[in-house]
């Protein structure tokens, strides 16, 4: 059975006008785009804009009519509008059209940053181990962490550009939070209060300039090129108990070019849950409210599960047999990335890239 909500809150003559004068002094301006933006998104804050939808949500009254296929909510004692309901969830509505998945962007099109981590050590401590370097044991304790680049974030349809084949062209599937204002110096356990979002991402990695890059003992620049995200962000209550407040129990199923790759599980062989990275990432400094935290490659122990990349399978072949006997990705070749509830509905809608050269 379907579900389709159509919800109309509660009217409130200042409720969309809220703007955090203090903040924009705080960082020295406001820009005039964001007073010319529609009433409801006016907000400076991600919390501010939560707790005004949710109360939007709580003064609203919802009645259910069924149809023979759907369930439809719509709210109010409002024949008119719940005849309109119907009518959408019917498929007979004037100017209802199908979604169409591929012309959707990224969640946010840009963040003040975005914090990759290395929640699964497990997969950390495979490339060290075939590239016969022991693992120094405060990667256990201390979670790795490095900046990417946000000014541009990727759609989930977006082609990976790259150069170069000889770049060693990856994907990386993850878990990503988006955090309201975070203060510095959190706790881990605060920290996972300030979780208001909730996606999966690809961070495209390119291998081979990585390796150099690292040699230089100064991280990633040119190895970590724009990251693309799935086209939906879910609050975490939409989780329902695969969501303990600070991971994610469940498969992320990749699929390189038709055939599954890997679907390793969130939650399992995790060293470091979001709370944990949150905290790590506000040890010195305040995190603004949009700011994305990434949970790194989601690895699984068990090698019988596959992989989120093709770097660690890579590593599990030099181990096992000597060498690497996997490519990375060409031009041509396509990626997909999606998580399913245990109903087998898609949480987040997939990302589905091509790998396409790029001629400046």
């Amino acid at each position: 059975m379907t579900q389709l909500n159509t919800v109309e809150a509660a009217r409130n003559g200042g409720a969309g006008h809220k703007v955090d004068v203090s903040r924009g002094q705080r960082i020295g301006r406001v820009s005039s785009e964001w007073f010319s933006r529609p009433a409801d998104e006016r907000y400076l804050s991600l919390s501010e804009l939560f707790g005004a939808v949710s109360g939007r949500a709580e003064r609203s009254r919802t009645r259910t009519v069924e149809s023979a296929a759907i369930r439809v909510e719509a709210n109010r004692d409002d024949a008119e509008r719940l005849a309109l309901a119907k009518q959408l969830a019917d498929g007979k509505a004037s100017g209802a059209f199908d979604l169409d998945a591929r012309a959707l962007a990224a969640p946010l099109p840009r963040a003040y940053q975005w914090a990759d981590g290395s929640a699964y050590v497990v997969h950390v401590e495979l490339v060290r181990k075939a590239r016969g370097v022991e693992m120094p044991p405060s990667f256990w304790t201390d979670p790795l962490m490095y900046q990417g680049g946000s000014d541009s974030f990727i759609g989930p349809n977006d082609d990976i550009e790259a150069v170069d084949e000889a770049h060693g062209i990856d994907f990386e599937g993850e878990i990503g939070v988006i955090v309201d204002d975070v203060p510095m110096g959190v706790s881990p356990e605060a920290a996972r209060r300030h979780i208001r979002l909730v996606t999966i991402l690809n961070d495209v990695s390119l291998r081979n300039l990585i390796v150099t890059e690292l040699a230089k003992g100064f991280g990633f620049f040119h190895g970590k090129p724009a990251t693309a995200f799935a086209p939906v962000a879910v609050t975490p209550d939409e989780l329902g108990d695969a969501w303990d407040g600070g991971k994610l129990n469940l498969p992320l199923i990749s699929t390189l070019n038709g055939k599954e790759f890997g679907h390793p599980n969130a939650a399992t062989d995790l060293t470091f849950d979001f709370g944990q990275l949150i905290a790590h990432a506000a040890k010195t400094r305040h995190l603004e409210a949009g700011t994305v935290v990434g949970s790194g490659t989601v690895a699984n122990r068990d090698a019988g599960v596959g992989c989120s990349c093709i770097a660690e399978r890579r590593v599990r072949e030099t181990i096992d047999s000597g060498k690497p006997a996997t490519p990375f990705m060409s031009f041509g070749d396509r990626i997909r990335i999606e998580m399913f509830d245990r109903a087998g509905q898609s949480i987040f809608g997939a990302i589905d890239q091509k790998v396409a050269r790029y001629a400046p």
